[in-house]
């Protein structure tokens, strides 16, 4: 990344400024402006999380804000309240309060004499999520958004469920909000007040994995903040952002192609879950200047050409042998100048029972996949983020526990663009099953990458608001589409459908050991022309000077699998230290380190059960603390039983204890 120093505009940071909201709670903000501002009024970009400015988004605050701000904006990195250095108290995600105080410091914002009126509002993941939802709301200073790493369905495509399944990602994700929320705010900010407000939201904290585990289907609490429950309430100029490597990436294709009343346009590459300039794997591109041409044109007027731009820009990565992880995906960007594109035809491969997958139809068949509950240990994380081994490696341990339909080593590239799709007849032997189908890469040495994957919950077949039980044994037809993607096949490599009836840890399993009997599928291929070279160029990557941090403990990351030789039982252990660091400026030291465990038995899915353990530090000088945040989860047959515990010290003396036990009813899971 190139360091930008010299900056149109000087600009001046103000670490907290008060925002006090319609019911008197302050939240504190972290401003860069230019510091001629109140002379030359500039628009104001929102970026209002529960991640901690002060500590917890500080390094990549400090590549973009500045650099943005240097250009002519007033960027305003808000606390949500009861996070930070904010007053309050948060009771869940994407609440109404949460989206009224975004709308009110917009409101605040567009009336101070340094901005022009004109607001935009930035995020990823959750700041993300929310720039969409207060879109809909229509603030009437908000002009522009850019979404990165979101969705908009909360159902179908956050942390919590999948084709209808409970993710795990759901207790994992969860467990990282109580640790996040357990910390206290900076007593240099905020002064004494500061044990009292870090009491009070120990005493309040939610525990948001049982609150979560409540709606196990697409119920009422799941539509609130889904945007496509009405694209037409965007009115503001909307660019969605996602990666190959990411969770989010269906949503960006929606978002094109759904939003109608606004312009919409969408860039995905080969990344994980971060923001495009500093992302990985590589090629990272220069994500602040496509957001500068962004806000220039549609927060100042001024002409940039981004409604000229393609409809999608995607980056489609050439076929690579399978690793947990990629310093660099080899690829090239594409360009589709309308969304959906007419340059995307579909291909039909049909299964066979002999396990293979070729052009035309072919006659029915019956074979049977029981697979054991230990498939899908291969599969990475949910969402990978962490910068650790978390990408699907090696899938043959996976294949070798799936049914598998092979097709003959391609003739020439094949360049599968957009989601495939697969239409299978088929039953299960119990009323409560599953299937996961994965579209594999297999090289000539037999190796075999993920290429894309699907699942879903069988008794959500017709609708994930009113699933209902299978019959066994009798025949279903089931459509399922698998995740967006953009991967070229290269010839000599042969496509691998492999279907299995369990996918731990990625989701949780059945209540019993399901057996699939397939009779027949097809596999629909989105097919674009295989070509050379970028379609579109991007700048390469831009930043304002790197956050000033002394390193005090270096971060380290590791996944392994281990198996207990007298039981069976697989476990998947991750450990990630985040390492500590002290600030430069303002001397706040933080540490941070997750610990799960993911374990099961190959032959009894009530066996599973998740845990979770993080330490959470805090230190200057000789005031120090440290909270310790634990869940765990298992089930039987028709109950979830989750629990958690905080542990809050304060110069290593304990303060604060509480636990959480939830017994939770299974509802078609």
């Amino acid at each position: 990344m190139k360091t930008v120093t010299d900056f149109p505009r000087k600009v001046v940071e103000f670490p907290d400024i008060g925002i006090v909201m319609p019911d008197g709670c302050r939240l504190s903000a972290r401003v860069w402006m230019p510091k001629d501002a109140e002379a030359e009024p500039v628009p104001a970009i929102l970026e209002h999380l529960p991640y901690r400015k002060r500590d917890g988004t500080t390094a990549r605050d400090s590549l973009t804000h500045p650099y943005l701000a240097g250009h002519g904006y007033a960027c305003l990195r808000v606390d949500m309240r009861g996070n930070g250095d904010s007053e309050g108290l948060m009771a869940d995600e994407y609440t109404q309060q949460e989206l009224s105080d975004a709308c009110a410091v917009i409101a605040w914002a567009a009336a101070q004499p340094w901005c022009s009126g004109d607001v935009g509002m930035m995020g990823i993941s959750w700041g993300g999520f929310n720039a969409l939802q207060v879109a809909a709301l229509q603030p009437p200073a908000l002009k522009a958004i850019i979404t990165l790493c979101s969705t908009d369905d909360r159902y179908a495509d956050d942390i919590h469920y999948k084709g209808g399944l409970l993710l795990n990602e759901n207790q994992g994700w969860g467990a990282t909000m109580l640790s996040y929320s357990s910390r206290p705010p900076d007593p240099a900010l905020v002064g004494e007040n500061w044990r009292s407000m870090w009491l009070d939201r120990l005493d309040n904290e939610p525990f948001l994995p049982a609150l979560w585990l409540e709606h196990q289907t697409r119920d009422a609490y799941w539509k609130h903040g889904s945007v496509c429950e009405d694209y037409s309430a965007i009115k503001a100029a909307t660019l969605a952002v996602g990666g190959w490597g990411d969770a989010y990436k269906n949503a960006v294709s929606r978002l094109v192609r759904g939003i109608q009343n606004a312009p919409a346009k969408g860039i995905i590459g080969p990344w994980i879950h971060k923001y495009p300039h500093f992302a990985v794997p590589e090629p990272a591109i220069g994500f602040l200047q496509e957001a500068l041409r962004w806000w220039d044109r549609w927060l100042k007027g001024r002409a940039t050409g981004v409604e000229d731009d393609p409809a999608m820009r995607l980056y489609l990565m050439d076929s690579v042998p399978p690793r947990d992880w990629y310093d660099e995906r080899p690829g090239r960007w594409i360009a589709e100048p309308d969304w959906p594109s007419p340059a995307i035809a579909t291909r039909d491969l049909f299964l066979d029972g002999s396990g293979g997958l070729a052009d035309g139809a072919r006659p029915g068949f019956e074979a049977t996949i029981a697979s054991p509950q230990d498939c899908g240990l291969f599969s990475g994380e949910y969402c990978a983020i962490w910068l650790g081994p978390d990408l699907p490696g090696d899938q043959r341990e996976d294949d070798a526990r799936s049914l598998c339909f092979d097709g003959q080593p391609a003739d020439t590239a094949i360049d599968i663009v957009g989601a495939p799709v697969v239409s299978l007849s088929l039953s299960a032997d119990r009323p409560r099953a599953m299937i996961a189908v994965r579209l594999c890469d297999v090289q000539p040495d037999g190796a075999s990458t993920r290429i894309t994957y699907g699942v879903l919950n069988l008794c959500h077949r017709a609708s994930h608001e009113y699933p209902e039980d299978v019959t066994p044994g009798a025949k279903m037809a089931i459509t399922l589409r698998l995740d967006d993607v953009a991967y070229a096949l290269k010839p000599g490599h042969r496509l691998r459908l492999a279907i299995s009836s369990a996918y731990w840890s990625l989701v949780w399993p059945s209540p019993e050991p399901v057996e699939l009997t397939v009779y027949e599928g097809r596999l629909t291929l989105p097919v674009r022309a295989p070509g050379t070279g970028n379609e579109v160029d991007f700048s390469g990557p831009e930043g304002a000077p790197a956050w000033a941090a002394e390193t005090v403990r270096t971060p380290s990351n590791s996944r392994r699998v281990e198996r207990d030789p007298h039981t069976g039982t697989a476990t998947l252990v991750i450990e990630d230290d985040f390492g500590a660091f002290r600030d430069c400026d303002h001397g706040l030291e933080t540490g941070s380190v997750a610990r799960e465990k993911w374990s099961i038995h190959p032959g009894d899915p009530l066996s599973a059960r998740g845990e979770t353990h993080w330490t959470e530090t805090l230190r200057r000088g000789d005031w120090s603390v440290r909270t310790e945040t634990f869940t765990t989860m298992h089930a039987d047959r028709k109950h979830f039983f989750l629990s958690g515990r905080i542990e809050a010290y304060e110069n290593e003396k304990l303060r604060f204890t509480r636990r959480f036990a939830n017994k939770i009813k299974r509802n078609f899971i």
